[in-house]
Parts: structure tokens; C-alpha cells; sequence
């Protein structure tokens, strides 16, 4: 997903370009991203001409670096598969390769959360979550939101136990949608479903229904709702955590388990502790995690599961805020 800061200079660039050449461009993104850009455009009031001529010469920048490269089918499922590994990868891969989405499908996404919730709250709870797992992470998380909660808690415990898509099911779905079908009884089942997916929509439900649907997973089974937790959030979204909390985040951890923990962590998120620091304390760390020599990654993935312990525990004190998706609440 594109960064808020890129989002905004995208939506900058396209307002540049003028009505016929931006139309152009849009039809060639998706349902989200055209969504997310021209929610950016319209928060966009006056410009200062300094910053669109900056955002225009780092487009030119970016489109001059290097001649356009060709990748075939096999190129992209082994690059796919290094960088997120072949659980996280086998999805996406089967989006991209495999064309997953269904027409029906694929026409919800352009539709508000309220619109979609309407339209599908009668179907049968399997199609449902059938439905939102083909679904961006954060739009089916809303359309959770507007049903009872009675079919919130059951559709999200079937998400959970999914065990990928039979074409079966898929057509079933489509023929819930449009009546038209999509795909053969012969196309391999589609990776898609299982907690991984269950977390990310709970992600972003927010706080109040998501204790609900947890507790009720929790009483269907306890190991099943752990997972569901452990895997809401990891050691990466701390990013995501605002400056202040990292700051009361560092008090509580010693420098020996921040530094087996960071040693897993991406670039971005060493940034984010290093910028939360005095800059003689990142400067340690900075040369301690350098002359730290290799470690096993059991150690690395415990520290950096008793950091979101503390994580949590703060969250749970009030002190610090976890992420920023679902929605606000206010007491």
C-alpha cells in the first residue's frame, strides 16, 4: 500500500496534468487506489507553486532513472515468493498469475462499505466470507462493521477456519452476485481465508467490535482466537505507533533485547527507533546492532514478541495507541 505522503503527491501529480490526461491515468488503477487518490485531490485546496514544481521534478526524476525491464510469469511468482515468502506469497501470487477476482467481485469494489454490507448481509454466511477475503483487507473490515452482531461474529469465525476457495465455492458466489459464472470446475483451489486473512480484516474493524468477535471465536476455540491475536499485530506495525508512544515504548524495554529484535526488523522501522532517541543513545545502538554478529531467528522472534507483550500491555494501561486503523473511539 502506497504511504500517505506518496498518495498525496500522486494526487498532486494527476491535478497537474489536466482532466482528459489524469482520466487517462486513473483508468488504469484499481477500485482502492482510485478511491484513495481522489480522496487525496479533494482534501487538496491551494498548492503552493514551489511544491507542485518539487513533486513534478521527482516524477521526472523517478520515470528517468532507467529503461523499462520485462519480466515473465516465472520472474515474478520467485521474486514474489523471496520477498514475502510462500505462505504470504502464494495469495497474491494467485491474484496476480491466476486472475482470482471474480466480475461480481470485482464490482464491489468499486461500492462503499454500506452498499456492499446491503447487498450480501442475506447471503449465506460461507458466501460471505467467501466475499471478503476477495476483498481489500480494510473495506471488508467496514462492511463488518454494518452488519448484526450476531453475522459479524459468525462470518468472521468462518473467515478464520477458511481453508482456501474451491471453484465450487467461487461459483456459488459469483452466482449470488451476477448470476454469471467465473472460472471451471477444474481451476485449482485459490489460497485464500485462514487467520492471517481473519487478522488483517479485524485490523481494521476497530477496538469495540473486535473484542466481541474475538470473545466469540474464543469460545469456539481458544487456540483459534490466539492465533486471530497473535497475528493482528506484529512487530512491524509498531511503525505505526506515533512518536510519543515509541518513546514511552523504549523506557520499558532493556537495550540488549531491542537490539536482538531489531536485528529482524526493517530499515523503516530501525529509522523509527532511531528518530525516537537521543542522538547519542541511536548512535549506540546504531553501532551495537552493526557489531552484533549473526543470530538465530528463534531469538530475534521471541524479543520481538515480549516487545508487543509491553506493546500491549501499555495499550491496554491507555498509555500508548496500537496502529492507527479501525476507528476512533471516544469516552
Amino acid at each position: 500500500m502506497a504511504s500517505e505522503d506518496g498518495i498525496t503527491k500522486s494526487a498532486m501529480l494527476l491535478l497537474t496534468l489536466g482532466e482528459n490526461e489524469a482520466a487517462e491515468v486513473l483508468k488504469h488503477l484499481g477500485p482502492r487506489e482510485v478511491q484513495k487518490l481522489g480522496a487525496a485531490m479533494a482534501t487538496l485546496k491551494s498548492i503552493p507553486r514551489s511544491q507542485v514544481e518539487a513533486v513534478v521534478d521527482e516524477f521526472h526524476e523517478e520515470t528517468q532513472r532507467g529503461a523499462p525491464v520485462t519480466a515473465d510469469e516465472e520472474y515474478i511468482r520467485g521474486m514474489l515468493t523471496k520477498a514475502l515468502g510462500d505462505d504470504r506469497a502464494a495469495n497474491l501470487i494467485s491474484r496476480i498469475l491466476q486472475g482470482g477476482d471474480t466480475a461480481g467481485i470485482e464490482s464491489l469494489k468499486w461500492m462503499d462499505a454500506p452498499t456492499v454490507a446491503e447487498l450480501i448481509k442475506n447471503e449465506h454466511p460461507q458466501i460471505i466470507a467467501t466475499i471478503l477475503v476477495h476483498l481489500e483487507f480494510d473495506q471488508s473490515g467496514e462492511i463488518l462493521k454494518h452488519f448484526i452482531e450476531r453475522l459479524r461474529n459468525d462470518v468472521l469465525l468462518r473467515i478464520a477456519t477458511l481453508d482456501g476457495v474451491q471453484p465450487t465455492a467461487l461459483q456459488e458466489l459469483n452466482e449470488a452476485l451476477t448470476r454469471i459464472l467465473s472460472g471451471t470446475a477444474n481451476v485449482k483451489k485459490t489460497a485464500m481465508g485462514g487467520v492471517r486473512t481473519a487478522a488483517e480484516i479485524l485490523n481494521f474493524v476497530g477496538t469495540a467490535h473486535e473484542t466481541a468477535i474475538i470473545d466469540n471465536v474464543r469460545e469456539y476455540d481458544p487456540d483459534l482466537a490466539q492465533k486471530i491475536i497473535d497475528e493482528m499485530f506484529v512487530f512491524e506495525n509498531l511503525i505505526d505507533i506515533d512518536d510519543r508512544g515509541i518513546q514511552l515504548l523504549l523506557r520499558e524495554i532493556q537495550s540488549e533485547s531491542l537490539i536482538l529484535a531489531l536485528k529482524g526488523a526493517n530499515e523503516a522501522m530501525r529509522e523509527k527507533v532511531f528518530k525516537n532517541m537521543s542522538q547519542r543513545a541511536a548512535e549506540m545502538l546504531r553501532e551495537d546492532l552493526e557489531s552484533k554478529g549473526p543470530v538465530r531467528l528463534s531469538e530475534v522472534e521471541r524479543e520481538q514478541k515480549e516487545i508487543l507483550k509491553v506493546a500491549r500491555r501499555l495499550a491496554d494501561e491507555g498509555q500508548i495507541q496500537l496502529g492507527g486503523k479501525g476507528e476512533d473511539e471516544y469516552v
